[in-house]
């Protein structure tokens, strides 16, 4: 195994760990959550727009409430729950959209010292029952909209004692308001019952179970300890100050639109508000973000780089040139509208992560004026592991590892990381653990990697997924998908090859850039199917696969590719709740149309 030389030596970087850890000593999320209330109990801390009839309307008015009001109700839940015979140690799952209700939920269970669990709102009926069955959940806390397909499944899920209900009413549930005034009522005639509850929860203790998606097989159970997560927020205020992170008037806010059931959602929205002060503003339709960002103006947004490839391309409708040198010769008084009209005028925080994005992108919303830079981590490393801030961020590369964090690279490439953001391990799965983290705590990541001379972290591809020709060659295909993406009219590519004596690729259309270009160009179709059989558009992606493959080696260059008429989501099973291409499930989907190109 070798190690690539960075400019800490490993005398600085325990020195950092050990730094960090004094003053996390003791602390949980819990403890730092109480502390914040006492601090800012007057703070705004969750708001979400209501329309007149109830729901959340683009025309409706925004609700509110303080960080003492969320904290009264998650003391109200938390004994209501333990008045339900829900016990510490116990499971609970959480499937929901983003909401008040949903975060109140997650501090709920942990402060009845139980440990929460969020399941993604795409999954099947089956796909939840696996997760709920796996934790032995004793509770669930659901909203209206997925009760059908965990009732269908209930019967699977001996274990399962209660439903609550978030919004409504329902037979066989418990009612969310109910359960709140019986846990009132409770928290007022014992008013030390909350506390002395959660008090017994260590550092040591299961903070949550975060599930992965798993692009093959069933998902991996992550389990962080409340020392994980309180390591990693310290961590990164180390690299990136608080103040840093406000607006002028010392103010923080977010939109919660990332899955809850992913790590980042969880860590941003829901973990970092419990340590420090911040306004959260629920978003529970992603495609509605831009929306409520000009409403909220974000001091910060955490996005995949789907966010920023289509907020990017949306913007090139608007603007004559996006060139970076272009948008800086901009008036500073058109670059702030602009900024302003998408919400972003005041984002003092920008980053991208869990897919590679292109550089341009970044160049261009960094000369408008958002700081936006790569981060590179994974459920396992509890969130992120590599960050660097704003100023010091270098374009291509995922920054440099937190304070007191090892990096590695090993012989044959792949991503090694050491310290206290790793895991504990996989829940009730020691054969998958012993995989992933070696006898000497290397936590082994499957990225492939590079670090150079100054600690920076370049991720080039995902060990499992190298191409391997029958030539013998090994080929990234993460290299090749991305030249692909990089052209407008190609929303997602999946580079084939493997044990193939060429590279063959299938591509899906971006269903937001495609039908404006082909407005604009004056071609007609009705749907994106009808799209990708017209000619023009296909002469066009062709163009684009040209252009990749100018910057491909020989070897890697896409030989035939074929367009699909269908777009991947995770609805349709192609990608993974969190976006990542699901590679043995378009293979084997499409193997029709891969043969064909290969005839």
């Amino acid at each position: 195994m070798t190690t690539t030389e960075r400019s800490l030596t490993p005398g600085d970087i325990e020195a950092e760990r050990a730094a960090i850890e004094a003053e996390i000593e003791g602390s949980t999320l819990l403890t730092a959550y109480a502390e914040t209330v006492a601090a800012a109990g007057d703070t705004v801390a969750h708001q979400w727009l209501e329309s007149p009839a109830g729901g959340d309307g683009p025309d409706g008015q925004w609700r509110s409430l303080t960080y003492r009001q969320v904290h009264e109700q998650v003391r109200d839940l938390a004994v209501g729950l333990g008045l339900l015979g829900f016990r510490p140690g116990e499971f609970a799952v959480i499937w929901s959209r983003n909401r008040s209700e949903a975060t109140i939920a997650d501090y709920a269970v942990m402060h009845a010292g139980g440990v929460p669990v969020f399941i993604y709102n795409t999954v099947s009926a089956e796909q939840a029952a696996y997760i709920a069955g796996h934790c032995e959940a004793s509770v669930a806390i659901v909203e209206r909209e997925f009760l059908p397909r965990l009732r269908s499944v209930w019967d699977q899920l001996p274990k399962l004692r209660q439903i609550i209900l978030i919004d409504g009413d329902e037979d066989g549930t418990v009612d969310w308001p109910q359960l709140l005034r019986l846990g009132h009522a409770e928290a007022v005639r014992s008013p030390g019952l909350s506390d002395e509850t959660w008090r017994q929860v260590t550092p040591d203790d299961l903070a949550t179970l975060i599930y992965t998606s798993g692009t093959t097989g069933q998902p991996k159970a992550v389990m962080l300890t409340h020392r994980n997560l309180r390591y990693y927020q310290l961590a990164v205020i180390r690299v990136i100050p608080l103040e840093d992170q406000h607006d002028a008037d010392g103010n923080a806010r977010l939109i919660s639109y990332l899955p809850m059931a992913h790590v980042t959602g969880r860590s941003v929205d829901h973990w970092g508000a419990m340590a420090n002060p911040l306004t959260l503003a629920y978003c529970p339709d992603a495609l509605r973000l831009f929306e409520i960002a000009p409403q909220v103006h974000p001091t910060a947004l955490i996005g995949i780089p789907r966010v920023w490839e289509k907020l990017y391309a949306a913007l090139s409708t608007a603007l004559p040139d996006m060139s970076p040198d272009a948008v800086r010769a901009m008036p500073e008084q058109v670059r702030q509208a602009v900024l302003a009209r998408i919400g972003l005028d005041e984002c003092r925080i920008a980053t991208s992560g869990a897919a590679p994005i292109d550089p341009a992108i970044i160049e261009f919303f960094r000369a408008l004026g958002v700081p936006l830079s790569e981060g590179w981590g994974m459920t396992e490393l509890s969130n992120a592991a590599t960050l660097t801030s704003p100023a010091a961020a270098r374009t291509g590369a995922v920054g440099q590892a937190f304070p007191g964090v090892e990096l590695r690279i090993a012989d044959d490439g792949e991503v090694l990381v050491r310290g206290p953001l790793v895991m504990g391990g996989y829940y009730k799965d020691p054969e998958r653990t012993a995989e992933a983290l070696d006898a000497d705590g290397w936590m082994h990541t499957g990225d492939i990697g590079q670090l150079d001379a100054d600690g920076f972290l370049r991720i080039t591809d995902r060990k499992k997924e190298l191409i391997i020709t029958s030539g013998g060659k090994n080929i990234s295909p993460a290299l090749i998908e991305y030249e692909l993406q990089r052209h407008p009219l190609i929303g997602q590519a999946c580079a084939i090859g493997d044990k193939r004596n060429y590279v063959t690729a299938l591509i899906v259309l971006d269903p937001d850039v495609t039908p404006a270009w082909a407005k604009a160009h004056g071609v007609e179709a009705s749907s994106l199917a009808e799209l990708a059989a017209r000619p023009e558009v296909l002469a066009e992606v062709e163009r684009g696969v040209e252009a990749a493959n100018s910057h491909l080696a020989r070897v890697e260059q896409v030989r035939r590719f074929r367009v699909l008429p269908n777009e991947w989501t995770a609805d349709s099973g192609e990608l993974t709740p969190s976006l990542k291409r699901r590679r043995r499930v378009i293979i084997d989907r499409y193997a029709q149309q891969i043969d064909d190109l290969y005839q």
